[in-house]
């Protein structure tokens, strides 16, 4: 077996987008994980707009879209009212896909797997990380596969191993944060209830959050609910420990809804903690995912800030060889910010939903009740589902310290160096196109304006993507990295565009 350039440990969304983007920019990978075979019951749910746009590169997003529900309808049950919510598109003009996605992370797992089946990788399953040393500067990882004990010794180890991380405990890091008091009880049921499958059933009430919904895996409801955590010493974050009938009723009972199991194939419950990692890099050990930041499911956050992690530093791992040693470092100043404010959002959208003090304990089952009649109007009007799809792709992620982030020149109107490059229907080649449609392919994109001069040859490398923007004025040229993140812009010519992509490894 040929020694790959990176190492990925654990093949969950994170670890198989890492993969992804890292073997497209050219850095040949390996991927193992623990488990025997690649189903799991799935925890996440919702897949945010920004997350597909990072992953449209990967040419991964339509096989994703076939599976999921891009408007899903909603019953808001706020104690005897009930309000009907469509999650369906809303009007924003920035972004190819303007609504909420429901898809299962098992079928998100899959496509992602098939992808990189079709490049030529297979994931390593049922290879288990025992043990990481660091000598001159390259890993000597000890794994337990099926055919026995091997030694690897890859450039990079990218722990996606989970909050239980082997990776970051070989590289030291601290684990900072601590456990909620409520935990979540997942289950697939068979019910008897006058509940319309094609909605999702909602219930805010004192004790917690109740969510049912025709999205189950062992059968046809899927049931995820909060309650106080009991005591036990099974793992954070992982399904185990099964919950009985009579208690996942009582949840449903406590919850008001007039629903009866007759089957219940599958439960579990999951506790919840809320930590950050100190660092997500030591050396040539990197944490992204559920090893680098865990927290609570509320606001769907977990999957979806994993998947960009992935994205942000696949492509540095590639290019790294020729970059200048900030792009590496670059991967946690930019990366570990937004992974605590994703945090700090997780744990407010929590404490509101699911805390047993007693002040959301009164929000829950007092006062939203008696507004639940303004509900309707409020969420039926299109700028309210815009905010709401807005607020969960994390639009406060940006990167303007970074130092791939490269003002060139006094700028005029426009996305800045370290924002995400908006989209926009432009002209290209004559022809009206999105601006999305010109990135969504490996390497960087440097987008230039209607009078900018040719590009020297020695700028135009393989890893360098140059598309001439005829509706866009003047002599500016943007740089776009491969994270769909804008790293470098001038207004008026390219004066410092080649030191630029010598420091993100472009040529």
């Amino acid at each position: 077996m040929s020694v790959p350039d990176v190492l990925v440990v654990g093949a969950g969304p994170t670890g198989l987008t890492l993969a992804l983007q890292a073997l497209d920019h050219g850095a040949p990978v390996r991927v193992v994980d623990r488990r025997s075979e690649a189903f799991r019951r799935s925890r996440a749910m919702i897949m945010q707009s920004r997350t597909l746009e990072c992953l449209r590169p990967l040419g991964v997003v339509p096989a994703l879209l076939e599976r999921a529900d891009r408007s899903p309808r909603a019953q808001l049950h706020l104690d005897h009212r009930v309000v009907e919510v469509r999650l369906a598109e809303a009007p924003m003009r920035a972004t190819p896909y303007p609504h909420l996605t429901m898809v299962r992370q098992a079928d998100v797992e899959e496509v992602l797997i098939e992808a990189l089946r079709q490049r030529g990788v297979e994931v390593g399953w049922g290879s288990e990380l025992e043990a990481i040393d660091v000598a001159d500067e390259r890993t000597h990882a000890i794994l337990r596969t099926r055919q026995g004990p091997e030694t690897a010794s890859p450039r990079y180890v990218v722990g996606c191993d989970g909050a239980g991380s082997t990776v970051r405990s070989a590289a030291g890091i601290a684990w900072e944060g601590g456990p909620y008091r409520e935990e979540v009880v997942l289950a697939d049921l068979e019910i008897e209830a006058d509940l319309t499958p094609d909605l999702l059933h909602v219930v805010v009430g004192r004790t917690g959050l109740l969510f049912l919904f025709a999205l189950g895996e062992g059968a046809t409801w899927r049931l995820l609910g909060t309650r106080p955590s009991r005591d036990g010493d099974q793992p954070f974050g992982q399904p185990g420990g099964a919950v009985s009938a009579a208690e996942v009723q009582a949840l449903i009972d406590e919850a008001g809804l007039e629903a009866q199991i007759v089957e219940m194939p599958w439960s579990a419950r999951v506790r919840l903690q809320h930590r950050l990692a100190g660092a997500f890099r030591q050396g040539p050990l990197f944490l992204a995912g559920d090893a680098a930041h865990t927290h609570s499911p509320a606001a769907a956050q977990g999957m979806n800030t994993g998947i960009v992690d992935a994205v942000n530093l696949g492509w540095k791992l590639a290019y790294a060889d020729r970059a200048g040693v900030s792009l590496l470092d670059s991967y946690d100043k930019e990366r570990h910010p937004a992974a605590r404010q994703a945090l700090a959002l997780t744990h407010v959208a929590f404490f509101a939903e699911a805390s047993t003090h007693s002040l959301p304990r009164l929000l829950r089952g007092s006062v939203l009740p008696r507004v639940a009649p303004l509900l309707p109007a409020v969420l039926r009007r299109p700028q309210a589902m815009a905010f709401v799809v807005t607020l969960l792709s994390q639009p406060w992620v940006r990167y303007p310290g970074s130092a791939l982030s490269v003002t060139d020149g006094r700028l005029g109107r426009g996305p800045r160096p370290g924002d995400r490059l908006p989209d926009r229907v432009v002209t290209c080649a004559g022809r009206q196109v999105r601006l999305h449609d010109l990135t969504a392919s490996a390497g960087i994109h440097l987008l230039l304006a209607r009078e900018t001069g040719r590009l020297h040859a020695d700028l135009r490398g393989q890893r360098v993507n140059v598309h001439r923007i005829d509706s866009w004025p003047g002599r500016g040229v943007t740089g776009v990295r491969p994270d769909g993140h804008v790293g470098y812009r001038s207004a008026h010519g390219a004066h410092a565009l080649a030191d630029w992509l010598d420091t993100v490894g472009a040529r």
